[in-house]
């Protein structure tokens, strides 16, 4: 890494246990925690205090390619070659259970932001929901004509995105389950996939070794990024919105400022393809994993303060002079031309109107369910009546035989 000013993202830590390479990260809600998957079928747990040891969970059969706390902190969930889905409680213990999800490799799993639902991707071409509380199949989305790498819920959870083999990242509705749009315009295989904080736009990178960002209410291309030299392994995006980490084959792990449409950092530690990248919720660290059996921990640094309006950034000698193509970013990020402006809403005004939408958006999901329920109700009612028809029509033939 070249020589770094204080505003840098700094090596924090790196946890050695693994005797595989890394395949997926993941921080608790509080950073009191870090799990890991590996290729050498076991999940770890690290402690950010250094004082406590790591916990080794042994309980997949195969590779464990995807694991990801709950929201609440109190559950891990992890998918693996053997086909089969885990949750597990992140203590001493590490207790489990365990259901077969796919009937092939699970790539991908994924916990709404409520930690109700859980979404999987498989080998086997197929997306699917299921409950968390005693893991019930709920439905199964199958358009992908090749192996799904990556699924995640929007932010408001009713969105899925996907990205797979056959090139595409699709866009479903949870609701109708139906794909409502697919993006083709990658080169390559598409490795990983997730939604902006704000839920309007999405980040994609794979094979072909690009970064592409869509607005997913218009469906159009905003930023293309060429910055990696190899395979783009992991994207995240940092809780404010205005940055973006990523983690190719190429070894190293780049930064986006999506603001400027640029690359800010390129940073080097792994030995060998760096395969996983996570932000922690708050945004203050983020921690990387590599075929080198290695989970890194860093400092961001870089937005220590992240409020409504970003502060201008220092370039240190380590960016590279490679552009972002495509217009501004408009998925929830304002460019500093519209900050400057004065433009830009107070945050008490966006959680107030976050909040209102919650609101209603909860009073429709409750008027939802009273349609519903009537509409049952409905079903049922027209049952009854034409059972009782067909009673009193029977009776009625009962009673004319006897007279006769």
């Amino acid at each position: 890494m070249a020589a770094l000013c204080e505003e840098d993202p700094s090596l924090e830590r790196h946890f050695k246990g693994h005797r595989d390479a890394v395949t997926s990260v993941d921080f608790s809600r509080a950073k009191k925690q870090l799990v890991s998957g590996s290729m050498d079928s076991c999940l770890m747990i690290w402690n950010m205090k250094p004082q406590m040891r790591a916990y080794r969970f042994l309980g997949h059969k195969d590779a464990v390619l995807c694991v990801q706390f709950s929201p609440s902190g109190h559950l891990v969930a992890s998918g693996s070659r053997d086909k089969t889905v885990r949750l597990w409680i992140p203590s001493v213990k590490g207790e489990s259970t365990v259901f077969k999800a796919h009937t092939a490799t699970v790539r991908s799993v994924h916990f709404s932001s409520d930690g109700q639902s859980l979404v999987t991707a498989s080998d086997d071409k197929t997306i699917k929901v299921w409950t968390v509380h005693r893991q019930k199949f709920l439905f199964s989305l199958s358009q992908h004509i090749n192996w799904v790498r990556c699924a995640r819920f929007s932010p408001d959870g009713r969105l899925i995105v996907s990205s797979s083999d056959d090139k595409t990242v699709k866009l479903w509705d949870k609701t109708s389950r139906e794909c409502i749009h697919s993006f083709c315009e990658h080169g390559g295989f598409v490795n990983h996939v997730d939604f902006h904080p704000s839920g309007n736009c999405i980040a994609a990178g794979g094979t072909d070794s690009t970064v592409k960002l869509w607005d997913v209410r218009m469906n159009r291309l905003l930023q293309h990024y060429q910055v990696h030299s190899s395979v783009v392994n992991s994207l995240s995006f940092h809780p404010s919105g205005n940055y973006l980490v990523t983690a190719s084959s190429d070894s190293t792990l780049k930064i986006l400022d999506l603001l400027e449409g640029r690359l800010l950092y390129t940073l080097h530690g792994h030995q060998g393809p760096a395969t996983c990248v996570a932000f922690s919720r708050d945004g203050e660290l983020f921690a990387s994993g590599g075929s080198d059996e290695q989970v890194m921990v860093w400092k961001t640094n870089f937005d220590a303060d992240y409020g409504d309006v970003v502060k201008p950034q220092k370039y240190s000698s380590s960016v590279d002079g490679t552009h972002g193509t495509g217009s501004e970013m408009d998925c929830g990020i304002h460019n500093k031309k519209t900050k400057t402006q004065g433009s830009v809403r107070t945050h008490e005004q966006q959680e107030e109107e976050t909040s209102l939408a919650n609101t209603l958006e909860h009073i429709v999901g409750q008027l939802d369910v009273l349609t519903q329920t009537v509409s049952i109700l409905e079903q049922r009612l027209t049952l009854t009546e034409d059972k009782l028809k067909e009673c009193l029509e029977t009776q009625q033939k009962i009673i004319q035989n006897k007279t006769n």
